[in-house]
């Protein structure tokens, strides 16, 4: 039986590290996008008979164009069945535990002939942790052979370089963060950044609450309806932060009724929870509210009048005229009940996010992938963000008491889209010449959505960030985009 291993060095302790293991949240952080999807967490942690679920895809590059392209097409079509993915289930089961040395979790069902995988953890050099993952695998009768077995390993390596990255960003950040814990209420906590929000402050050790909009299901939901103008303020007292991330998605055409829900359900869900948190502070507890923004704050085009390399758009530059400038106006401007019952309120202006699971990255995969990629414009300025600042920046900001009113989450170099697609043609070597015309966005997004985003330049400062002592895992686009896309 074949057996993979992986040594990592971590500059931790070992109750640290193997504490951060038993935490909610450790699988979400570990399981790239470009391996699959975590179908259901595990239900009782790392204690043997817990069992957890992923969706697996096709290996290699292969499988990214797949899980890329039918990615895509379930954003644009979400009613499509979940069978319908090219994934494999994968169900595993935690049989053995060692606290503070060991776990074991075997393939109870899935793709393999059959998987052991086994995690120890022993003391380094003093205040540090050396952890060896084990796997031991078989693989279908079927498919055995030399080749497979290469692609297996290749693979299996992918993975775990990905997750050493992962732990040492979590434990770095967790380590920057040593404050008492915090309970944390989530909107948006199943999105893309919600999800990833949501694991990453588990593995802090701090609890999380997910506001829901059906009847609750567990202790840590809350139930709330922004349409109708309802939340459980009872439930939401127990928060100490509240991060809002929900909203209508951004990326279709801008008829009126897309521009109307893109509006309201920012503004409404924003002034409910500002008001509910402002009546809340009659209690003598200091909440803080996160809200997300975007750069689209500062209109599509805002450096139109400069020649050669523009200003960096820093927090107290206006904002632009346009109709998304507008929504992050109103949004922003929602949260104004909480800032005058004296809460701390952070407004986070995201900026281009970069998953492989989802947003403009997996809509461009399956086209380079194809060989087919290229820029969509030249010069236009992109203020990216990867999928893992994106959420330590919204986690940074519901834990740092000094930090308030709008804040840029972008990366520190932002690119043109020339550079942008350059850089993801190397990282996946393939070519990325074949410029895109405007009519194809326009045809997609009509006139005004691809002015207002697949054409919009904005070139935005992280110096607030950086300055409130957030440090970037990815601070350049080419080792953000091989970490996300496993091709380092």
């Amino acid at each position: 039986m074949p057996t993979f291993r992986y040594e990592t060095h971590l500059p931790h302790p070992r109750t640290e590290v193997f504490r951060w293991f038993s935490r909610p949240g450790a699988l979400v952080r570990l399981t790239p996008s470009f391996f699959g999807t975590i179908l259901a967490e595990p239900s009782d942690g790392i204690n043997p008979g817990s069992t957890a679920a992923m969706g697996v895809g096709v290996p290699g590059k292969a499988g990214m164009w797949l899980g890329s392209a039918a990615g895509t097409v379930h954003g644009m079509l979400p009613g499509l069945p979940k069978w319908a993915r090219p994934e494999v289930r994968w169900n595993a089961l935690h049989t053995d535990l060692v606290p503070g040395e060991s776990f074991t979790d075997v393939m109870d069902k899935g793709p393999l002939a059959s998987s052991t995988h086994t995690h120890t953890f022993a003391d380094g050099e003093p205040g540090t942790t050396v952890m060896l993952d084990e796997m031991h695998y078989e693989l279908p009768s079927l498919v055995r052979g030399r080749w497979t077995h290469r692609a297996m390993e290749d693979e299996l390596g992918r993975m775990f370089a990905f997750r050493e990255q992962q732990l040492l960003g979590d434990l770095a950040f967790h380590a920057a963060h040593p404050g008492d814990p915090q309970t944390i209420a989530v909107t948006g906590a199943s999105g893309m950044v919600g999800r990833q929000l949501c694991a990453l402050l588990g593995g802090g050790g701090h609890t999380v609450l997910r506001l829901v909009r059906r009847a609750p299901r567990a202790n840590d939901e809350i139930f709330w309806d922004p349409d109708a103008g309802v939340v459980d303020a009872a439930a939401l007292a127990r928060a100490d932060v509240v991060v809002h991330l929900a909203g209508h998605p951004i990326g279709g055409r801008f008829t009126q009724v897309t521009k109307d829900a893109i509006h309201q359900s920012r503004v409404r869900g924003t002034g409910l929870l500002a008001r509910t948190l402002a009546d809340l502070s009659s209690d003598g507890v200091r909440r803080t509210l996160v809200s997300g923004s975007a750069v689209g704050y500062y209109g599509a085009d805002p450096h139109a009048a400069s020649a050669g390399s523009p200003t960096p758009l820093v927090e107290s530059d206006p904002s632009g005229n346009d109709f998304l400038a507008g929504v992050c106006r109103d949004w922003e401007a929602a949260c104004a009940p909480a800032v005058a019952a004296g809460l701390r309120v952070v407004n986070v202006r995201t900026g281009i996010v970069l998953s492989a699971g989802g947003g403009v990255l997996q809509r461009l995969l399956p086209l380079y992938l194809a060989g087919v990629g290229g820029p969509l414009g030249e010069k236009q300025w992109q203020s990216w963000v990867g999928i893992d600042d994106i959420a330590g920046i919204f986690a940074h900001a519901a834990l740092s008491p000094s930090l308030s009113g709008a804040v840029n989450a972008v990366a520190p170099h932002p690119v043109t889209a020339g550079e942008f697609a350059r850089i993801l043609g190397r990282v996946l070597h393939r070519p990325a010449a074949l410029k895109v015309p405007d009519v194809g966005p326009k045809l997609l997004l009509g006139e005004q959505g691809a002015a207002e985003l697949a054409l919009a330049s904005q070139y935005v400062s992280a110096g607030k960030i950086q300055d409130s002592g957030y440090a970037f895992r990815h601070a350049d686009l080419e080792s953000a985009l091989r970490h996300i896309l496993g091709q380092q």
